[in-house]
């Protein structure tokens, strides 16, 4: 069911009211200075149009995990500034989340003006979706948006115990984008449809996986997820990272899905993390005392030829350790694969926090990519079949 989106209302509805945005600003912050800030660009959209309309808005999100504790590293002032920056104008931040200082800033707030609460989860009845603590939020306004995709797949106070209180619950602009290409990807991929999977653990995409493999011509698959299916292969991959508790869901899938799923036939191995100075490629089977940190050049230009300029391409966790230089190659080539297939006519869709780091690290921009998802475990969720609360929260359309 298609949600109720900001633009579906009439202008007058926002005029002069006061919006509680939940947005997703848990970018990497050391020292006060923002390293990435993607996920607040990502949100502009969605605030210059409540400015355009006349909204009063109060912007709130977490940081981290402070587990109810006030951790001054992670606090919300350093994204405060950045988003002035971006929207060209002052964003108040008073350092607090509820109260009657929040309550005084709102109520002092004009048409078109911004104010960022503080972190979320500085208090703890965030995460335990505390009904006294959501009913304070919802006291903060009377139409309510989400455009946190990617905690949407949490029952939080502020992604859905807060939004009961309103008849207005919208999605913003990214949680429409969202919504709108995972549901492609889901429920209708444009074939040929490539479906590229690396990272440390099947676990943590199993639901995804059992439902992708279902419509995906061609799985590409690398990271620590490729060693369990070799070993549940029969393959030797000496001490690489395995996930035995999935062997059996491995093999099951392998023999049900032997002509569309692609494994790694060579890999860059070292001794260990540490020890890398003898670091060397290896064909098919790794020795006892090494592990796999890559995929090896030869399973490089067999997975890039996969990625053409046709169909959809999704593509979830990188292909080794790429933040190591010795063990990046793999990941850097697929990325910049994926980035032609983008140019010559594919629709590419990559998720997950390790893979957009990947693609920062390749040189690739976002422009290459038809669609960056914001949200790792909420689009593995979605994809698997799964209702997000944050999401079924909202209006729906015919509403």
């Amino acid at each position: 069911m298609a949600k109720l989106v900001i633009s579906d209302l009439p202008d007058s509805e926002f005029d002069g009211k006061r919006v509680f945005v939940r947005v997703d600003f848990n970018v990497p912050i050391k020292d006060g200075v923002i390293s990435e800030d993607y996920r607040i660009r990502r949100a502009i959209p969605t605030i210059d149009y409540l400015i355009e309309k006349g909204a009063k808005i109060i912007l709130a999100s977490h940081l981290g995990r402070p587990k109810g504790r006030v951790i001054s590293d992670l606090s919300l002032k350093a994204v405060s500034s950045r988003i002035s920056e971006l929207l060209g104008k002052p964003v108040k931040f008073i350092g607090k989340v509820i109260g009657d200082d929040v309550r005084m800033e709102v109520n002092e707030l004009q048409k078109g003006e911004v104010m960022l609460l503080e972190n979320l989860r500085f208090h703890i009845e965030e995460t335990y979706n505390d009904p006294e603590f959501s009913k304070e939020l919802a006291s903060l306004a009377d139409i309510y948006v989400n455009d946190a995709f990617g905690t949407s797949h949490r029952k939080h106070a502020s992604t859905y115990g807060m939004a009961s209180y309103f008849d207005f619950r919208l999605a913003g602009f990214l949680v429409n984008r969202e919504l709108k290409f995972l549901a492609r990807l889901r429920d209708n991929p444009e074939h040929p449809f490539i479906v590229i999977v690396g990272g440390a653990k099947i676990k943590d995409k199993i639901s995804a996986l059992k439902n992708l493999l279902e419509k995906a011509d061609k799985f590409l698959i690398g990271g620590g997820v490729a060693y369990t299916f070799l070993k549940a292969k029969g393959v030797d991959v000496g001490r690489s990272i395995t996930e035995d508790e999935m062997i059996d869901w491995a093999r099951e899938a392998l023999q049900k899905y032997e002509e569309e799923i692609f494994l790694p036939v060579d890999h860059v191995v070292a001794e260990s993390f540490e020890k890398r100075k003898v670091c060397m490629v290896v064909d098919n089977e790794i020795p006892d005392e090494f592990c796999g940190f890559d995929i090896g050049p030869k399973t490089v230009a067999k997975y890039t030829s996969q990625v053409q300029g046709t169909g959809t391409i999704f593509w979830n966790g990188p292909m080794g350790v790429f933040e190591v230089d010795d063990f990046s190659a793999g990941t850097t080539h697929l990325a910049r694969a994926v980035a032609l297939a983008t140019w010559r006519g594919a629709t590419t869709v990559v998720g997950g926090g390790e893979t957009i780091a990947a693609i920062r690290k390749a040189e690739v921009l976002d422009s290459e990519i038809v669609h960056i998802s914001t949200g790792g475990g909420a689009s593995l969720e979605f994809l698997g079949g799964e209702e997000l609360p944050g999401v079924s929260i909202l209006n729906d359309k015919k509403e």
